[in-house]
């Protein structure tokens, strides 16, 4: 799987793609609301657009980028590369491409980049995240709790560690 996967910094004709995908990750939310579905699609839409806008305005240097699956659009990666840590912003796969490894594979790859600098990397995952499991076995701790989420940090291993 590994040499089918790459990435390409995100653009406006992505939108579709970047709402759908988003959309894809408040199912189960969804699911429990009486709404109409318009109303539905309407809110995730409006939901989308503040947190683009709150990504794009708050972090000035990440890089944001659509994954590739054999040329195909498979998820989204956001990061930021700071001079202390390398902040996770975001990361994202289609319901078809979770399960599979995939998500795995892209955390390991950022582990390992984290490692080489010597930096730590944090994120912000959701207390239900279904990935909450993957970030525990791959060795996030929470070193934050703020409220709806967890602040969550991997810290290099030292040399003699």
């Amino acid at each position: 799987m590994a040499r089918e996967i790459s990435f390409r910094p995100i653009r406006p004709d992505d939108e579709a793609f970047l709402l759908r995908l988003y959309s894809s990750t408040r199912q189960d939310e969804m699911a429990m609301l009486d709404w109409p579905q318009e109303e539905k699609e309407t809110f995730l839409r409006q939901q989308f657009e503040a947190q683009h806008k709150y990504y794009q305005s708050s972090f000035k240097k990440a890089v944001f980028e659509v994954v590739l699956l054999a040329g195909e659009p498979a998820g989204r990666l956001y990061m930021d590369r700071r001079e202390d840590e390398h902040r996770l912003i975001d990361i994202a796969l289609l319901p078809e491409h979770r399960g599979k490894g995939l998500g795995g594979k892209l955390m390991a790859d950022i582990l390992a980049e984290a490692q080489k600098v010597g930096k730590p990397v944090r994120i912000h995952v959701e207390r239900n995240n279904p990935a909450m499991h993957l970030y525990h076995r791959l060795g996030f701790e929470n070193i934050e709790d703020q409220g709806v989420y967890y602040l969550m940090e991997w810290r290099p291993k030292m040399p003699g560690e």
